[in-house]
């Protein structure tokens, strides 16, 4: 990283992987921070899998696991460097000319360690002007993918985008054990995974209706009641699990408009 021009993108779930994969098209080399142990449960288009596997392919892009003694050196323009760095503590080692948190916490983020040239914050909790220089809206509707440079985004509603029933959720403390796979039928009642509790006793999850799976999160890790574990699309449509979300791309498009808009970025971006 010998010149100041990657952004760093703070999380690597769906929609943070659909601001990548933009940007990466664009021409714009980015990098990724995520978790230990991420809870992205669209993991067939999320980078944060690379996690788990070393590195992950979506719609032909590789993102890899690196260690930050190499994110110096890095020169491989068509693999995205992904590091476990939930603190984004690299903004201390290296230059970057943008910050995207795309976490989507919806919580007042805590400050970043180092100031950056373009603070961008994807959804409810980022404030333009206050906390991040740009705010991304997130929330479907005629201002999805919008950017703001004053005030914020519209206020998470609380509630899943479409039928409720499709987001399935821990309904114990324990760990997920999968019985389905991203990608596969299910129908209506079907069992999809269970939550192992700590007194060797587990609760199933089933299916709400009958439909495609298309998210789940990683078998094994431990989780809280109430967390989102799972995602049931009615349509029987298998490609939607292998296929960004059309709102991914579409807040991709706004961190993309928020650093071609300013001249500065712009001019660095590319060298």
């Amino acid at each position: 990283m010998s010149k100041n021009n990657f952004v760093l993108i703070r999380g690597g779930g769906d929609l943070a992987t659909g601001v990548a994969l933009r940007l990466h098209r664009a021409g714009i080399r980015v990098m990724i921070s995520e978790l230990p142990l991420p809870l992205a449960v669209r993991r067939t288009v999320s980078f944060a899998e690379a996690v788990y596997k070393g590195s992950h392919l979506v719609e032909g892009v590789l993102a890899r696991l690196v260690e930050p003694y190499q994110i110096p050196a890095w020169e491989e323009a068509n693999e995205i460097p992904l590091l476990i760095d939930p603190n984004a503590d690299i903004l201390l080692q290296n230059q970057f000319i943008a910050l995207v948190d795309a976490r989507l916490t919806k919580q007042t983020p805590d400050p970043i360690p180092t100031p950056v040239p373009l603070h961008i914050g994807l959804g409810p909790g980022f404030t333009a002007g206050r906390n991040c220089h740009a705010v991304v809206e997130t929330r479907r509707s005629h201002t999805l993918g919008r950017v703001y440079w004053t005030g914020t985004a519209q206020p998470d509603s609380g509630e899943p985008e479409g039928d409720p029933r499709r987001v399935l959720r821990a309904t114990i403390d324990g760990v997920v054990v999968a019985t389905k796979n991203i990608g596969e039928h299910v129908i209506e009642n079907e069992l999809i995974a269970t939550i192992q509790a700590e007194a060797e006793t587990s609760t199933p999850i089933y299916s709400p209706f009958s439909g495609i799976l298309r998210g789940l999160i990683h078998p094994g890790l431990r989780v809280n009641k109430g967390l989102k574990i799972g995602d049931v699309d009615a349509r029987d449509d298998t490609s939607v699990c292998y296929l960004v979300s059309d709102k991914a791309l579409a807040i991709g498009g706004g961190v993309l408009e928020a650093l071609l808009s300013k001249v500065n970025i712009r001019d660095q971006l590319f060298h």
